[in-house]
């Protein structure tokens, strides 16, 4: 995928590409003050059809959207040979027991079986998350494990 970069003067980088199935383009303009702008449009004309104004918070609740499913995807993929081991993804919520805490004070892996193997953070991969590493609302973990660890993950991170 090629992605185009245009730097725009006084406003930040525009960066964009093709949809060909949509004959449209997609991107976004990361402006200078540290928001973003969602942008599309057509094929044949760079002048932008829509517009959505994201804040900073709402920009990185959409990179760990289309991140996310992409990375446990992958997972799945390498561990599909390997049976009765599963991937997901859990939330850490606003008000979460976690939000706030460190991940080694979940317990996770001896408490449930399973292991956090990476954390989705403003769109960036956090691989292989260490016991000090602090969790916080927004963010999205790739647990993997058994299916009974994985429901017990869920509850662990729900319930504390």
């Amino acid at each position: 995928m090629n992605v185009e970069v245009t730097p725009l003067p006084g406003i930040g980088v525009r960066k964009d590409f093709p949809i060909k199935s949509a004959h449209r383009r997609i991107g976004v303009i990361d402006r200078r003050d540290g928001t973003i702008d969602l942008i599309l449009s057509k094929a044949d004309n760079p002048d932008v059809t829509d517009q959505l104004h994201l804040s900073a918070t709402e920009a990185a609740a959409l990179a760990n959207l289309l991140g996310a499913p992409q990375l446990v995807a992958r997972l799945r993929e390498e561990h599909r040979e390997l049976e009765g081991v599963n991937t997901r993804q859990f939330p850490i919520l606003r008000g979460s027991p976690f939000d706030g805490r460190m991940l080694g004070e979940t317990e996770m892996r001896t408490r449930t079986t399973a292991s956090i193997v990476a954390v989705m953070r403003a769109g960036q991969v956090i691989a292989s998350p260490g016991p000090d590493f602090t969790f916080a609302s927004g963010d999205l973990l790739v647990i993997v494990g058994t299916a009974d660890g994985l429901d017990a993950a869920a509850d662990l991170l729900s319930h504390g």
